[in-house]
């Protein structure tokens, strides 16, 4: 069933057994876990069903950290939420992800790879994706290099930009225990008087119109950014100061020349990008887990890509998707044009990528280069604020203080000195290290010609990461925050490390996963 809050009542839907913040990938995949648990579920969304400029504007933030995106645009408010226009690359964390390394400060996961396989399946299953193993291929060719240097792996890719859109979540709306309702903002939680749990939730229209929701279990999955500002606008969950810190992104970089020793050969057995019964793959590269252990290194990675020489201008294409992706208000309309580029971008992937990579085209392109797709060293120094600032509803906007660690810039000239060394061994060329990574003055460089996104994935992680202690993380296993018996968090916010895997399919899996806890409980 489905309200709008700035045109109805929410008389009779103010007391559900579970209350859903936030309808992105990670609240609409819980409710879908949750729909035939006999749960009444609420979920409430700041936005309505498509862009609104109001809505977004509370959004805003001030960045006092490494140089990031505009944070009004760095996560949308509407239902379908930042997936409406993500590009649908899907992977697992490894299961070194998971595991406490030594050489890497806060690591450790409370749970194993093998807690969320299952769930992994489903969440494929969700996005029409065949299974594949440890992010593999179905025709994947031997690693082309001695894997004693690097491994290779793959993304999916789900190709349908709409998925998570209200027009394709009908059975959500259709299903009279699932109640959703848009436009409602949730401005305050507030705890009873032992302080031991949410008794009531503040909601408002952006027009001013409020209203008080008394939920039995409450869920925040309203992402990497809102969900650290909730909790800290609540002041709850932040005993130990744990609430918003460690903020990982994906960083992009520029990371070195490849010079094929034969091209035709290089682009065979470097095969970008593949299709097996109608699903994309992309080919990446991350260091073996031997690799890691013996150069104490992050599970960061690279994939190759035809691009400009640093400092040359952008090709026109890329100019128009950046003008969309970053420059045009992504209603519907927009959106659509968006699409039409990605189509267009996907086909160029197809067609024009294969020469450039065989060096019998250009296209615009000047040489085959690496890029970095980091993974970052949790660091409680890189953390989300809150500012003196309000948005119109009187909550505080946030500041971003993004920081980047030594061992981030470290594991990933690691990695491509590897890859330069299994590229010789076998005669196939070399890889020629950007000059930044042997500067000293520069802690990361961003280029904005080696990838449509420069600074990274739009990837917000670990600000309410998941832990055993309570002095050192904010929810426990299951998501639940620590000492508040009825409050859950959910999304990529709870991860304790990032890998180098998109974030969206392991949202979907730790939402699929807390359905089954809640369902568990309701049981009990």
């Amino acid at each position: 069933m489905l309200r709008d809050f700035e045109k109805h009542s929410l008389n009779g839907w103010k007391n559900p057994d579970v209350c859903i913040v936030g309808a992105g990938a990670a609240g609409i995949s819980l409710a879908r876990g949750l729909k035939d648990s006999g749960l009444e579920v609420l979920l409430l969304e700041s936005g309505g069903s498509d862009y609104e400029k109001k809505t977004q504007a509370m959004a805003q933030g001030k960045n006092i950290g490494y140089d990031y995106y505009n944070l009004e645009d760095a996560r949308l408010r509407f239902f379908g939420g930042t997936t409406a226009i993500w590009g649908g690359r899907c992977a697992e964390l490894d299961d070194i992800d998971f595991e406490e390394r030594s050489w890497v400060p806060h690591s450790g996961w409370p749970i194993k790879k093998a807690d969320l396989n299952d769930y992994y399946t489903q969440a494929r299953s969700m996005l029409e994706l065949p299974e594949v193993p440890n992010n593999g291929h179905p025709e994947a060719k031997p690693n082309p290099v001695d894997p004693k240097y690097v491994d290779v792996a793959y993304w999916q890719f789900d190709d349908q930009f709409d998925r998570f859109t209200l027009r394709k979540c009908s059975d959500l709306a259709d299903d009279t225990n699932i109640r959703i309702v848009l436009h409602a903002n949730v401005t305050e939680l507030k705890m009873n008087k032992a302080k031991s749990a949410i008794e009531t939730i503040e909601i408002s229209t952006a027009g001013g119109k409020r209203e008080t929701i008394t939920p039995k279990k409450v869920i925040l999955a309203t992402g990497g950014l809102e969900n650290p500002r909730i909790l800290l606008a609540s002041n709850i969950g932040n005993e130990h100061d744990q609430v918003g810190r460690y903020f990982m992104e994906h960083p992009h970089a520029r990371g070195g020349l490849i010079v094929p020793a034969d091209h035709d050969k290089f682009s065979d057995l470097f095969k970008v990008y593949s299709h097996h019964d109608g699903i994309r793959y992309g080919m990446l590269f991350r260091p073996a887990d031997g690799l890691q252990k013996d150069k104490k290194i992050l599970n960061t990675s690279f994939s190759l890509r035809p691009s400009r020489h640093e400092g040359r201008n952008q090709v026109f294409y890329s100019r128009i998707y950046n003008r969309l992706r970053h420059k045009m208000a992504p209603t519907r309309f927009g959106r659509k044009l968006w699409s039409i580029v990605k189509r267009a971008s996907r086909f160029a992937q197809s067609h024009v990528l294969p020469q450039q990579m065989s060096g019998k085209g250009k296209f615009g392109a000047d040489g085959i280069y690496s890029v970095i797709r980091a993974e970052q060293a949790p660091n409680p120094d890189s953390r989300v604020l809150l500012s003196q600032d309000k948005d119109a509803l009187g909550v505080p906007k946030i500041k971003l203080d993004w920081k980047f660690s030594d061992l981030d810039k470290e594991s990933a000239k690691v990695l491509l000195e590897a890859f330069d060394c299994g590229l010789k061994d076998r005669g196939y060329g070399k890889s020629v290290l950007a000059e930044w990574f042997d500067d000293k003055s520069l802690e990361w460089q961003h280029d904005p010609l080696i990838s449509n996104h420069d600074k990274g994935g739009f990837h917000h992680m670990g600000t309410t990461r998941m832990g055993k202690d309570p002095k050192k993380s904010v929810v426990n296993a299951d998501c639940q925050v620590h000492g508040v018996k009825n409050l859950y968090v959910v999304g990529s916010s709870v991860f304790t490390t990032s890998g180098w895997a998109n974030p969206t399919l392991t949202i979907l899996a730790l939402s699929l996963r807390l359905a089954d806890h809640l369902k568990a409980q309701k049981k009990a």
